[in-house]
């Protein structure tokens, strides 16, 4: 079978925000052809970046809607393309990028194939693609600061939501499948809103409710993993990661200065007068940020990365955790972040940063039906995808 389909496809997935790499080996391809049959393919390049019916999308791409809604439906349940639900439990699909998406969507079917694959493409990565994570320090760390913003709270982000579920780290996975079996606890992906719906309804993960949240966040801290939440003060995930399983921590520690690739507010500071260089912050540190120095410990300030892990455990309370002077601002939702690396990467979706950072997104999924009944959306849509914004 000819490769033109999924050559296509993966030029059309390079061009969504998150991007995908062309390889040496072309892996990339083979993940394609082994996710996507060639029909799934043509459906998924039909598709925007904006939440579409079923109806609409069977019009522009000529099929029956019954069997247009199948079709979309199946894929979705695959975490080929994007399900959401408005008003009503109208439903609406959409593109979806790569990583974070498709890749993920995966965790139950992923394999020894898959995983070395990814470990193939996972070099290639726009490192803009990781701005979709930033470090939110672990709780005990910023517990008893009050002038922390509450975005900057881990147990303050995950108590707005009701509507949660965890899964199973899919890094963890890969590397278990690559004879690399990690020992920390597995089940520790957390999603939240219109990402918890999609992983519960697909299978991919289970419903729980804060207070559990609240408990995988504590082991995540007893564990030593480093807390990379969504960048965005309304959030869509949290991942628990160590730097010997995430494809982002481990890209990052190969960095001479891995604090130039990440967002983070905060970095670590060790009080010499205090610290007796017993040596726990050294051991619990996921990027080597810490050195020793003469009689004290000290943060190597370009490879810290403002997590926290070193603070909980110091038994001489050494390690405090210092405010950048210089923090990048934190993206209002999740389509404000997309766009946000839309834009750096030249892409048109970009244009449209100035609309989602004020979008309220669950209020837009509210009424997006009766935005499609008024009928004043599609000629809006269609306008903003003949620019290439879409």
């Amino acid at each position: 079978m000819s490769d033109d389909i999924y050559l296509e496809l993966a030029e059309f997935l390079n061009g969504l925000p998150g991007g995908f790499p062309k390889t040496d080996s072309g892996a990339e391809l083979k993940i394609l052809r082994r996710l996507f049959l060639p029909e799934e393919a043509e459906m998924a390049m039909q598709l925007r970046l904006f939440p579409e019916p079923p109806s609409v999308i069977a019009k522009r791409v000529g099929m029956e809607e019954t069997e247009a809604a199948e079709m979309l439906e199946s894929m979705a349940k695959k975490g080929l393309i994007m399900r959401t639900r408005g008003g009503g439990n109208s439903v609406f699909y959409q593109a979806l990028q790569f990583v974070v998406g498709i890749y993920e969507f995966h965790v139950n079917s992923i394999d020894k194939e898959l995983s070395e694959l990814m470990e193939e493409l996972i070099p290639y990565v726009d490192d803009r693609a990781f701005k979709q994570f930033r470090v939110v320090p672990v709780h005990s760390a910023v517990d008893t600061t009050p002038s922390v913003a509450s975005y900057d709270r881990i147990k303050d982000l995950v108590r707005k939501y009701d509507e949660i579920a965890v899964a199973p780290c899919i890094c963890r996975l890969e590397q278990g499948h690559m004879g690399n079996e990690c020992e920390r606890p597995h089940e520790t992906c957390l999603t939240f809103g219109i990402g918890a719906q999609l992983y519960v309804e697909n299978g991919i993960g289970r419903k729980i409710d804060q207070e559990e949240a609240l408990d995988i966040l504590d082991q995540a801290e007893e564990a030593a993993l480093v807390l990379q939440a969504a960048n965005a003060k309304d959030i869509v995930n949290i991942c628990c990661c160590c730097s010997c399983c995430c494809g982002i921590l481990r890209g990052m520690k190969l960095q001479d200065r891995p604090a130039d690739h990440v967002s983070t507010p905060f970095q670590a500071r060790i009080d010499p007068e205090l610290c007796t260089s017993c040596g726990t912050c050294e051991e619990r540190c996921q990027m080597e940020a810490i050195v020793e120095n003469e009689d004290a410990m000290k943060v190597d300030l370009a490879r810290c990365i403002g997590c926290g892990l070193c603070i909980s455990t110091c038994p001489e309370e050494a390690v405090s955790l210092v405010p950048l002077a210089d923090k990048k601002r934190v993206p209002a939702n999740y389509f404000d972040t997309l766009t946000m690396i839309a834009k750096d990467r030249g892409l048109g979706f970009g244009n449209l940063n100035p609309v989602m950072r004020v979008t309220k997104l669950p209020l837009f999924l509210k009424v997006l039906p009766y935005m499609y009944k008024t009928g004043l959306v599609k000629p809006v849509v269609n306008q903003l995808a003949k620019r290439g914004w879409v």
